[in-house]
């Protein structure tokens, strides 16, 4: 019983706050890219060639 309590399988509270902060900020810097200017000409040419 001691050894299951001293394991580590699971993240704690600091770690879930700093995975959801990564998280946040990842999706926050993938937004940023995927609205600017060059990437979205750049993926509405791909999809023109692919309905074409």
């Amino acid at each position: 019983m001691l050894a299951r309590l001293r394991g580590d399988a699971g993240m704690n509270t600091a770690e879930y706050a700093v995975g959801t902060l990564a998280a946040v900020a990842f999706g926050g810097i993938l937004l940023k890219v995927l609205t600017s200017d060059s990437v979205q000409s750049a993926l509405a040419a791909v999809i023109d060639r692919a309905l074409k």
